[in-house]
């Protein structure tokens, strides 16, 4: 078992509390312990990274703009929508 060396104080409405406590006894374990399994199972960097390779891989071919002055003013144009 790993050492734990960081204490890590959340609050939570009594809601979010009753889910996680009730899990805590369906599974025999501590509250902590649900929490540390949560963040566990949170993607890492390189799963973020392999999936978005996977998708735009996956993605259907498009036409692409010979010129890339209009190339770069779509992609600018996809970008701002996507950052609004």
């Amino acid at each position: 078992m790993c050492m734990l060396a960081r204490r890590v104080q959340v609050l939570l409405d009594d809601s979010r509390f009753l889910k996680v406590s009730r899990e805590a006894e369906r599974r025999g374990v501590s509250v902590a312990a649900v929490v540390r399994d949560a963040i566990d199972r949170l993607p890492d960097e390189s799963e973020q990274r392999r999936a978005a390779i996977a998708a735009v891989l996956a993605a259907a071919p498009m036409p692409v703009p010979a010129d890339p002055v209009d190339l770069r003013r779509e992609l600018d144009a996809a970008h701002d929508r996507m950052t609004r």
